[in-house]
């Protein structure tokens, strides 16, 4: 076809191709009688596109009509050789194929491949099924080969699970069932093997494809069945006769590879029709080492049970039995047509002779002496009839090991009681763990209260850096010449973790409130009392947290700093008003996490502070248990000392101690009903220096508070009112530069804070192996009792 080459050519069709895009027929008509001469049959320079082509790709099929009656040619080709019906058929576009046909499009043509338009129907869908029907119907070649040899039935089998109807439409027009590739080897019964599709393997038999045809490395079916995983895919093959003890290239057999597979059931049935479980391969393993290395379990079972069993025969699992039950397997819903055919009174019985006549007639494989068995075992009354649905059933001529049921998976049977019931089993409370979720935006469309915006330290540090900071907060102007990095944000409780103070500072001063909870209801005075961080347990009491504050399991910062272990961070919080005795959700107490962490001074600090140490939690375990339990030596002295020198605890019911309600017992003091007007003046010193919610479910929510009064926001009406009243305002001169620098630690500093934290949790707190008090503990026992047992 005549190629676009000048100038006027190219944009002649160019603009042609875009109007087939946009049907515009009155300018398609047009450029076809004064433009180029043959204008509809030009390619395009780039790709070789041509109108019938473009048409044919975007399912315009009175467009190819149109252009058909200008003179378009119906066999044009693009430049990879595929004519106008190769590209509907390609889409599925059985109306443009149809138009094509009606004018004569020749569908034997192939493109640069050797590729035929059959090689372009090979979809899965229901229009392409008809395409391929269409262009079979009108020529195309069924048995058309490319240039690399791969035949189109082939081609089409290795997607035979998806295109089933496709491949069985190829066989039905006369496909070759043997066609095969020139280089491998590898035919169609081979790829629907691989792809595991039963009803296209069946389909190549029954037209007469070879079972036990090998490829160029040796390769049969079976083995391309192994990797497919579908069991009936060589229960059909079996059906038709196919030896499965075939060895390729590798010295692999099929059981090989079921092996390498793990498909356990395909090494038994291969073993029990006579494919061999114990030679080696190549390598050197035996199916049985193949699967262990794979970790296949199953297979391995199987594999094992194999090599015990091969070549040994019992009852009702002789050779001619299990071909013959395969055989029948494969033909049973013809057998029992032909059957009922001689059954007239559907009784399920006809007569021996008819009975031997249809096995004779499908040509069975079964010799006339086994005959003689069959009929024998299934003649129950001895008066000459055979009962046909026993014979399929196949379970009086066959070891049940070997018929397909054996293959299925085991159902489980359900265990009832003497009465039939379930056996109800021992009660067990679920302890759900609660996670919040992220909560909604904040206002103007910011990320969920919890994510505060991340600091960053913007400056030109070719000029600045921490050593060598501005002397004047006007002299860094990097923020007006530099690029400003991107917004980022941050979790409250990983800032509090990581010690970024800035980002807090920010947060808090743009009104983010202290002690916003994260997922797990953490606040950040709690992350910090975990982390041992004194600083930062400061700052966050500076700024109003909550030092009472409870988590979802009901534990205050003072359990977390005990569990931590950091007597600086105990001390602090108590001399600050944190609740002593304070208990968990299991009445835990920050004593008892204190001896969980094996911290013998922290436990020390609390006794003197005069905590309670007759307390027991929900399990019934006082603390002197727990130091048992926990076997830390220094801390069980310390508890002990305690413990003996304190009075036995009296009886809960009560009695005329005195605690009692006897006579001699004292009076309880009655709890006040409000707080009197001296109360500020007996108020701890640490309540005039911070604000702090008063109330706080551990769900974030709070019942009341009492902060520091929100600024009110500028109002127009507020102002008019004020210059109306003739109010003087002062002229504010103050300048804020674009972005201030903000201090940050020394090199110094940070070596400081180095040592301290060495000096807090010893040298081990530089390796990443590093753990916390309790952890440590927990590991050591742990390693203790490994040792115990070697």
């Amino acid at each position: 076809m005549p190629i676009a080459q000048t100038r006027l050519e190219t944009l002649q069709v160019c603009k042609l191709l875009q109007c087939v895009r946009e049907k515009d027929k009155e300018s398609i008509e047009k450029m076809t009688l004064h433009g180029v001469p043959h204008l509809v049959n030009y390619n395009d320079p780039n790709d070789g596109l041509t109108a019938l082509g473009v048409a044919a790709t975007s399912n315009d099929d009175d467009m190819i009509r149109f252009l058909l009656l200008l003179g378009a040619h119906p066999d044009v080709m693009d430049f990879k050789g595929r004519s106008a019906a190769m590209r509907a058929a390609e889409y599925g576009h059985v109306e443009c194929l149809v138009e094509l046909c009606k004018n004569g499009a020749n569908m034997k043509l192939t493109d640069l491949e050797g590729k035929g338009i059959l090689f372009y129907c090979i979809t899965p869908t229901e229009r392409h099924s008809k395409c391929l029907e269409i262009a079979v119907e009108n020529g195309a070649d069924i048995n058309n080969i490319s240039k690399e040899g791969i035949p189109v039935l082939m081609f089409a089998c290795e997607t035979a699970s998806e295109n089933e109807d496709t491949c069985i439409l190829m066989m039905e027009k006369g496909a070759e069932p043997n066609a095969k590739q020139e280089k491998t080897g590898k035919n169609a019964l081979m790829a629907a093997a691989a792809s595991g599709s039963v009803k296209v393997v069946r389909a190549i038999l029954e037209a007469g494809g070879d079972v036990n045809a090998i490829d160029i490395k040796h390769g049969h079916a079976a083995h391309y069945a192994c990797q497919s995983g579908n069991l009936l895919v060589l229960a059909c093959m079996a059906g038709y006769g196919a030896q499965f003890d075939q060895y390729n290239s590798d010295n692999n057999n099929p059981i090989h590879l079921s092996a390498l597979h793990g498909h356990g059931m395909f090494c038994k049935f291969l073993a029990q029709r006579g494919c061999n479980p114990k030679p080696k391969n190549n390598d050197g393993d035996v199916p049985k080492n193949i699967a262990k290395d794979k970790d296949n379990k199953e297979a391995m079972k199987e594999c094992r049970k194999a090599e015990k069993s091969f070549g040994k025969v019992g009852k009702n699992n002789e050779l001619w039995a299990i071909q013959l039950y395969d055989w029948v397997y494969e033909k049973q819903k013809k057998l029992l047509d032909r059957f009922q055919a001689f059954d007239t009174e559907d009784s399920g019985k006809i007569m021996k002779e008819s009975f031997s006549d249809v096995l004779q007639g499908m040509s069975a494989p079964v010799e006339e002496e086994d005959m003689k068995k069959l009929i024998l075992a299934h003649d129950k009354a001895h008066d000459g009839n055979v009962d046909y649905n026993d014979f399929i059933g196949a379970k009086k001529w066959v070891n049940k090991n070997y018929l397909m049921s054996a293959f299925e998976g085991k159902k489980k049977k359900k265990k009832g009681g003497k009465k039939g019931g379930k056996k109800k089993g021992k009660f067990k409370l679920v302890m759900p763990v609660c996670v919040k979720d992220d909560g909604p935006r904040t206002y103007g469309g910011g990320p969920p209260e919890m994510f505060i915006e991340r600091h960053i330290n913007f400056t030109d540090t070719g000029r600045f850096d921490r050593d060598k900071p501005p002397h004047h907060p006007l002299q860094d102007d990097s923020s007006w010449y530099l690029q400003h990095p991107e917004r980022m944000y941050i979790n409250v409780t990983d800032a509090t973790k990581n010690g970024d103070f800035d980002s807090l500072r920010t947060a808090f001063q743009k009104g983010s409130h202290v002690d916003t909870r994260d997922k797990y209801y953490k606040t950040p005075l709690m992350c910090a009392c975990s982390a041992g961080n004194l600083e930062m347990v400061k700052f966050l009491l500076e700024n109003g947290a909550n030092i009472n504050a409870r988590d979802n399991f009901k534990w205050t910062p003072l359990h977390h700093a005990c569990h931590s272990g950091q007597l600086n961070v105990v001390e602090f919080l108590i001399e600050h008003g944190a609740e002593i005795d304070a208990t968990t959700m299991n009445g835990g107490t920050p004593l008892t996490r204190a001896i969980e962490s094996s911290k013998e001074n922290v436990v020390a600090y609390l006794i003197s502070r005069g905590v309670r140490v007759q307390t027991e939690n929900k399990k019934g375990h006082n603390p002197m248990d727990l130091a048992l339990a926990w076997a830390d030596p220094r801390v069980i002295d310390v508890v002990q000392t305690k413990w003996e020198s304190m009075p036995t605890p009296s009886d809960k019911k009560g009695g005329k101690g005195k605690g009692g309600k006897g006579k001699g017992g004292a009076k309880t003091a009655r709890p006040a009903s409000g707080p009197g007007g001296d109360q500020k003046e007996n108020q701890a010193p640490a309540s005039q220096n911070y604000w702090s919610f008063l109330h706080c479910n551990p769900y974030g929510t709070r019942d009341f508070e009492d902060g520091p009064p929100r600024q009110r926001k500028g109002s127009i009406l507020r102002a008019a009112s004020a210059l109306a009243q003739g109010l003087d305002e002062q002229e504010d001169i103050t300048y804020i530069p674009l972005r201030a620098w903000v201090p940050q630690p020394t090199t110094e500093d940070l070596l400081g804070e180095k040592q301290k934290k060495r000096d807090q949790f010893t040298w081990e707190v530089d390796f990443d192996d590093f753990q916390m008090p309790f952890n440590k503990n927990i590991s050591n026992r742990c390693k203790a009792m490994e040792n115990e047992d070697d």
